[in-house]
């Protein structure tokens, strides 16, 4: 996986088709917007950070912490930076190659959807990354297990991330995440005393995690080349599936096109991967300033009243199923704690500790008025207790604990409830990490597009291959962030266009497929052994 390795025979330029321009300098005045736009993007997250906590009434951080919660917060930034200009580069590949969009003007319009899907994003991907995470350091955020946790598994992505980069390899930035997140529950089990109830990975949900970033590449490679052949099938029109000429851009039409289905991968991969970072941040944020960011103060009062109901019913249910089992309420976070690490919810002691937590936070709510109005000497208490409960839930169905439907629905009901209340994203996280990522998609992307225009197949890439992949691409993408599913903007573009080229009968250039396969096999367990193997050193020091 050496620049060697990528170093293909040329691709087959026909006399009439030209390379595009890729070395364009960026104006001046270009340079300064962008380092206006940078350095505006940090200033107001400062200013929303430290209103943030004046508003909630938070004690001011003393300077060390403060100092650690900046360093965070910057190298999750800077994970969604790179993200940018490693993933995106698949996006403007196409309407680069066929000459619908100069190179300076697709990485800018990429980089503007990008930032648009980001804001727009609803977080479900956001808050399925973090439960992959071990449940006590969530709980324990704010410790020193659970900011080596962070920066170590932010670290291990970066160093890969940018390495594959160097290569000018198309690896997967959620892949890295994903491994880098094993890596740290791996090595939190590992380092844990003999007995203790230390969890790692959840194996049930990055299983399904796995399954998305494993069938998405297929899904690419079939789909796309299916497509093509059906639309060679139906649309006769020769200028579709021939190497774009050189003396001009393509047809209208064709160029509307392909710059719409640039904009839509462009999109649908802020609306994605920029969640990730948001979950991460989240994490950040609560672990360091749990008075402003543990719960979702901007629930408004009239809410509470169908909280109290939802809290009601679903204590009524575990009661049901304590089977009389009697937990003190000292003991029940620990009992429901221990559930969640191992998976086992068929003890009477179990609900019952579900219900005297239940209890206890309706006891809080009705207490206080709000959610807004708890105290912040009780906020972390709260936050831990409604956290653990509904995992409980989401859990409890896939682990040996069977409902009858309305209690399903009951309990459904009220884990969203809790998640309202718990898992909720500020807007200015939302257009500090869309600016970072919109951002760092206008620089370094020269490496991937090169790979994934000119030495993916033997042939220059037609107006019909880019079109396919993309709408292949965006429509895979957009339907994973329905379901709240991880995938790789990546993978299922790389392959689109390698399904493109081999339904065509181009033929691909295998060095270059061996090479992203071979990223693709590497990249989990190169995360795994840089991420676990940072937090044993960080939780030395931390």
């Amino acid at each position: 996986m050496s620049d060697a390795a990528l170093a293909t025979r040329p691709m087959d330029h026909p006399p009439e088709v030209r390379r595009p321009e890729l070395d364009q300098k960026p104006h001046f005045a270009a340079a300064l917007i962008f380092l206006a736009i940078l350095l505006g993007g940090i200033a107001y997250a400062v200013r929303s950070l430290t209103g943030d906590m004046s508003d909630a009434g938070a004690e001011p951080l003393a300077i060390g912490a403060f100092v650690l919660l900046g360093i965070a917060l910057l190298i999750a930034l800077g994970f969604e930076f790179v993200n940018g200009f490693h993933d995106t580069a698949n996006a403007v590949a196409t309407v680069i190659y066929t000459h619908s969009l100069p190179p300076t003007v697709a990485v800018m319009w990429s980089g503007f959807f990008n930032f648009l899907g980001v804001l727009t994003s609803a977080g479900g991907v956001a808050f399925g990354i973090i439960n992959l995470l071990p449940v006590e350091l969530i709980l324990q955020v704010g410790s020193g297990a659970g900011f080596a946790m962070i920066f170590a598994l932010l670290i291990a992505a970066i160093i890969w991330n940018l390495g594959t980069w160097a290569l000018g390899l198309p690896a997967s930035s959620s892949h890295t995440l994903i491994g880098s997140i094993m890596g740290v529950g791996i090595a939190n089990q590992l380092m844990a005393p003999a007995g203790s109830a230390t969890s790692g990975v959840d194996w049930s949900q990055a299983t399904s995690t796995f399954q998305a970033l494993l069938l998405s590449p297929l899904v690419g490679f079939g789909c796309a080349a299916l497509l093509l052949v059906a639309m060679r099938a139906l649309i006769r029109n020769r200028a579709l599936y021939e190497a774009p000429a050189a003396d001009g851009a393509p047809p209208l039409w064709i160029r509307g096109l392909l710059i719409f289905t640039c904009t839509g991968v462009s999109f649908a991969h802020g609306s994605n991967d920029g969640q990730k970072g948001m979950g991460l941040i989240m994490l950040i944020l609560i672990g360091a300033v749990p008075t402003a960011y543990a719960l979702n103060r901007a629930m408004p009062e009239s809410a509470t009243p169908a909280f109290m109901e939802a809290t009601t019913r679903a204590a009524t249910i575990f009661e049901t199923r304590a089977q009389g089992a009697q937990v003190p309420v000292a003991d029940a976070r620990t009992i429901v704690g221990n559930a969640v690490r191992e998976r086992s919810f068929d003890s009477g002691q179990t609900f019952a500790a579900l219900a005297v937590l239940t209890h206890d936070i309706g006891r809080q709510v009705q207490e206080y008025g709000a959610i807004r109005r708890i105290p912040a000497a009780a906020t972390g208490n709260m936050r831990n207790d409604m956290y653990l409960v509904s995992d409980a839930i989401r859990l409890m169905p896939t682990h040996g604990a069977r409902f009858a439907a309305p209690e399903a629905t009951t309990l459904s009901a009220y884990r969203s409830t809790l998640d309202d209340s718990t898992k909720f994203i500020p807007l200015w996280v939302k257009v500090t990490v869309a600016l970072a990522l919109g951002l760092g998609t206008m620089v370094g992307w020269k490496r991937i597009v090169v790979t994934v225009g000119e030495k993916i197949g033997k042939t220059h890439m037609t107006y019909a291959q880019g079109a396919v992949a993309e709408l292949v691409a965006a429509a895979t993408i957009g339907a994973a962030d329905v379901y709240h599913l991880p995938v790789s903007t990546t993978h299922v573009l790389s392959s689109g266009v390698a399904g493109t080229m081999a339904a065509s009968g181009a033929g691909l250039q295998w060095s270059t497929v061996r090479s992203m396969l071979m990223a693709w096999v590497l990249t989990l367990p190169a995360a795994i052994a840089l991420a676990g193997s940072l937090y044993f050193l960080l939780r030395q020091v931390m």
